[in-house]
């Protein structure tokens, strides 16, 4: 017998079987196809297909010109959403796109001319809220984000609740298509909603759901002068996707409303004057901030303050309240020996002037004071304005003897001008005494910091303190601006670097979710960008990994930023936690393999963050486990963001 040409064995059931699904016009080779396999049958056998061949109406459907559409009449009402959108001159919209905000969007584009605010394409909602959460703590104005419906405001959630903690103005308009009568059914459905905002409004400031386009220029101006009020904060406004599609009603007035910014909270004059004596006539006045500084100016006088008391600063860091370089500045422990202390925009006062220490006695923590029984303490705070009871963000209760529920940098001129006519000119001389001692003792704690970062230099994996100061040293001379640092890295930057302007750190997430870095700091320099700054990251791996779609987003935007990575491998807080608890109990803690507890470890395989950069557009180099190989590559990848790519550099670290 002739020997046949191995081919797949098709029984006619299932030849039948397939005519049933794909169609028997497709089913029948064209002659001339057959005429080419007949041909080919003796260098290659057939192969089996991986996917039926379409059907002819499948075919014709991708093929053909698609049919007129019906055109609408009149002018959208998205239009004229872009058009109040205009009036307050926001510069760009990140986003996911989706079909609950199609019209918006459309408009945008093309009858707004993807101009004020351009479109910026993100991967996933949350990034998208997250470099509008780091853009504004560089520009000082809020960018807005659409959401798709339920699914797109769960996925932004986290990042609006940074935004919240963080008190941060974010513009959130979800999509939404309210009326069931008309809207399409299955997936549109499941991902609408009678009331959207309700997923956020425990951490929003405000929100709204407009019924017509004049709700909606009220709505929407309104949103932005309620976000742009300190205490700031995330707004929400739902869209319906009726209301975007139809078309103008004809004879219509519509008419957007001004808007005129909000003057700021300030202290009540006899509080002011209360507070400027306690502090005009201590012995050791200590001065605590951590937002307290909304902009350049809430730097400069904050120092202005602390020079006419001589007294010390702590800074906590929620913003860069006060330069580090200033003689004044101090450390957390400084609150032990004050018999005044200024609260200016704290989180957590109760635990600046009380200890916890985790698992006591009994497994629970232990609560100890600070600071001396006598101590006065004052606040300045406009979050008591802001305080809503679900999400513990407001932190324990402290008592205090002067409070102000009011936004410090807009206080502080008053509080200022008090000060000097409350100081006795019998205690001049004792106050710049008091600026001598401290002079020096800024100066020795100074060579101390920099003696412990000299420990373990030569360290493989590298040392987070070498890979501050590497990074530093390619970067001293430029422009800079430390967007983001969301790994642990022992607050070496914040000790070592010089940081004197306002945008040389722009704080941490303010609601501690992972996830925050990546996304804010390409906001921030995408603000940077604009104000020809230089931006720097410190990078983490775990929160990297949270929303990694964002190095795309920076690469497509042409965003300048350089990132180099805190590498160490594993969620190093949880690798401490659990470490915690099995001494404390009297066990070992089960490593299976890795370097830290199981379940905390981001290794075997280990991740290689530079291919992944490079797979979405990034210059990258790594992983650099040797610290001699630090400088020359990092230099290199500042070479490529001055000119104007982003950049990361993947190095394996030190725990912290």
């Amino acid at each position: 017998m002739t020997r046949k040409h191995p081919r797949p064995e098709v029984s006619r059931r299932k030849f039948l079987a397939g005519v049933a699904v794909a169609g028997a016009a497709s089913a029948v080779t064209p002659p001339a196809a057959s005429a080419a396999t007949t041909a080919g049958t003796a260098s290659a056998p057939p192969r089996r297909p991986s996917a039926l061949p379409p059907t002819m109406r499948v075919a014709v459907a991708e093929t053909a010109t698609p049919k007129e559409l019906p055109r609408i009449g009149g002018v959208p009402g998205s239009d004229f959403m872009v058009d109040v959108i205009k009036t307050l001159d926001i510069k760009y919209l990140p986003s996911n796109p989706a079909s609950s905000f199609r019209a918006i969007h459309e408009s945008l584009i093309n009858y707004g001319g993807n101009k004020m605010p351009e479109f910026l394409t993100c991967a996933h909602e949350e990034s998208a809220v997250g470099m509008a959460h780091g853009y504004f703590k560089v520009a000082g104005k809020p960018l807005m984000t659409l959401c798709h419906g339920t699914v797109g405001l769960q996925h932004a959630a986290m990042a609006v609740y940074n935004a919240w903690c963080d008190r941060v103005p974010v513009i959130i308009v979800g999509g939404n298509d309210l009326d069931a009568a008309h809207r399409p059914p299955g997936v549109p459905t499941i991902h609408s909603a009678q009331d959207i905002n309700a997923l956020v409004r425990d951490f929003t400031k405000w929100d709204d759901t407009p019924v017509s386009l004049q709700h909606f220029a009220q709505s929407f101006v309104r949103a932005y002068k309620i976000a742009m009020t300190p205490p700031y904060g995330p707004v929400a406004i739902s869209l319906d996707a009726g209301l975007q599609q139809e078309p103008m009603r004809n004879g219509e007035k519509l008419y957007i409303p001004r808007y005129v910014p909000t003057s700021p909270p300030q202290g009540d004059t006899g509080a002011v004057k209360e507070a400027a004596r306690l502090l005009a006539n201590a012995q050791n006045p200590v001065i605590v901030a951590d937002r307290a500084a909304r902009s350049e100016n809430g730097v400069r006088l904050l120092v202005e303050l602390a020079e006419i008391l001589q007294a010390q600063v702590i800074d906590q860091g929620g913003r860069m309240n006060f330069p580090n370089t200033h003689y004044l500045r101090r450390p957390p422990t400084a609150v032990g020996n004050a018999d005044v202390i200024l609260g200016l925009e704290l989180t957590d006062f109760w635990a600046t002037v009380n200890a916890y220490i985790d698992n006591g006695e009994h497994g629970l923590g232990i609560n100890t004071s600070r600071i001396k029984p006598e101590t006065k303490l004052i606040s300045i705070n406009a979050s008591e304005l802001l305080t809503k009871a679900n999400y513990q963000d407001f932190q324990r209760f402290q008592s205090v003897d002067v409070s102000m529920a009011a936004d410090a940098e807009a206080t502080l001129p008053a509080l200022i001008e008090a000060v000097k006519a409350a100081i006795p000119a019998d205690r001049k001389a004792a106050i710049e005494k008091r600026g001598e001692a401290a002079r020096k003792a800024f100066a020795e704690a100074h060579e101390r910091t920099k003696q412990a970062a000299a420990l373990a230099w030569d360290a493989s994996p590298v040392s987070t303190a070498r890979l501050v100061m590497e990074t530093w040293a390619q970067i001293k001379d430029l422009d800079w601006s430390l967007v983001a640092s969301s790994g642990n890295v022992s607050n070496w930057p914040r000790r070592l670097w010089p940081m004197q302007k306002y945008y040389h750190w722009l704080g941490a997430s303010g609601g501690y979710g992972v996830g925050y870095g990546a996304p804010a700091s390409v906001g921030a320099a995408l603000a940077n960008r604009d104000l020809g700054r230089f931006s720097v990251s410190i990078q983490s791996d775990g929160d990297l990994m949270y929303a990694p779609g964002v190095l795309w987003t920076a690469a497509r935007h042409k965003i300048p930023l350089l990132a180099v990575m805190h590498n160490n491998r594993g969620y190093h807080q949880e690798v401490m936690h659990v470490q915690r608890l099995s001494n404390f109990r009297n066990r070992v803690a089960s490593l299976g393999g890795d370097m830290g507890p199981i379940g905390t470890s981001i290794e075997n395989p280990d991740i290689e963050y530079h291919k992944l950069a490079e797979s979405m557009g990034w210059w990258a180099k790594g992983p650099i486990k040797d610290p001699a190989q630090l400088a020359a590559v990092i230099k290199e990848a500042v070479a490529v963001v001055k000119s104007g790519q982003p950049a990361l550099v993947n190095v394996w670290t030190q725990p912290r």
